[in-house]
């Protein structure tokens, strides 16, 4: 079997792995991911006994118990590129045995659900409410790098969004990769069914002007206008799709739900979504869990 070289898989003086500081055993099946490393606190008071927390740079995990059942939840700070760092490794804790740093034979799935915020690109998109990504739109080009991004993206999809926005050749291609359906299922009483793009930055790459002009001042129209069958664009945030894509490419579960905390149409914005955040990861841990 191939030995993946110190170089690749960059282990800590004490064993655990790089950016983490996580070992094998630390590791729940099921894994709750946040931006905010102070959001690990907050799903964590729900627990009813907490086995360990661990924390690094922007990545914070706990590891405890809800209804019984074991969960982790890590912060993985803003955008992709922590997003490859985050499921790579989690997937190494899992998948390589770290001592003969070798990929195992027995597949070990995890169940990974990101709890985040969001904004809404309609109209009848309502503040405050949750948007469940049943289909991740990568702006970020991170799948790009890996073989097998075809495989898992939604090439029809991307087709039509490439024409219909007459997508610029210096932006990277972006990718359509859909959510695990268990999920969506699991988490559709409680949602509005959602196509999210996640963008490779805040400003800019969503549209917004500050000092900057942007490329393409008319993407933002083109995107809110886009229609798929009966799917449209409904929210940005900066992460669902490399979980989605990674995920997918590793044979892990995934899906990203949202608290909708301002319609950019509307340009209105939520009066408390700290709140309705801690709503939002109830309802999640109890789904999760029953």
């Amino acid at each position: 079997m191939r030995i993946i070289e110190p170089s690749e898989l960059i282990l800590n003086p004490n064993g655990s792995i790089f950016h983490l500081h996580l070992k094998p055993e630390d590791v729940a099946d099921k894994v709750i991911l946040v931006g905010d490393p102070g959001r690990v606190d907050t799903v964590a008071k729900f627990f009813s006994k907490i086995e360990l927390t661990v924390s690094n740079r922007e990545f914070k995990t706990t590891t405890g118990f809800f209804n019984g059942k074991r969960i982790s939840v890590v912060s993985t700070g803003i955008g992709t590129d922590n997003i490859d760092i985050v499921v790579n490794e989690l997937d190494a804790l899992v998948n390589i045995d770290l001592e003969k740093r070798q990929v195992k034979e027995k597949h070990r799935q995890l169940t990974i659900v990101r709890l985040g915020t969001s904004g809404a690109l309609q109209a009848d998109i309502p503040v405050d409410c949750f948007v469940s990504t049943n289909i991740a739109v990568g702006f970020d080009g991170l799948l790009n790098f890996y073989d097998g991004r075809n495989r898992v993206s939604d090439l029809a999809m991307e087709a039509a969004f490439l024409k219909h926005t007459n997508w610029k050749p210096l932006l990277a291609k972006p990718y359509f990769v859909h959510s695990n359906t268990e999920l969506v299922e699991l988490f559709k009483e409680i949602t509005v069914q959602g196509v999210t793009i996640s963008a490779p930055g805040f400003y800019g790459p969503q549209g917004r002007v500050l000092r900057l002009p942007l490329a393409d001042s008319d993407l933002n129209n083109s995107i809110e206008s886009f229609r798929y069958n009966d799917l449209k664009i409904t929210n940005f945030e900066m992460e669902s799709s490399a979980i989605n894509g990674l995920s997918l490419l590793l044979g892990h579960s995934s899906i990203t739900i949202c608290a909708i905390i301002a319609n950019r149409i509307l340009k209105t914005a939520s009066a408390d979504y700290k709140s309705n955040i801690k709503k939002l990861i109830e309802q999640a841990l109890q789904r999760l869990t029953k």
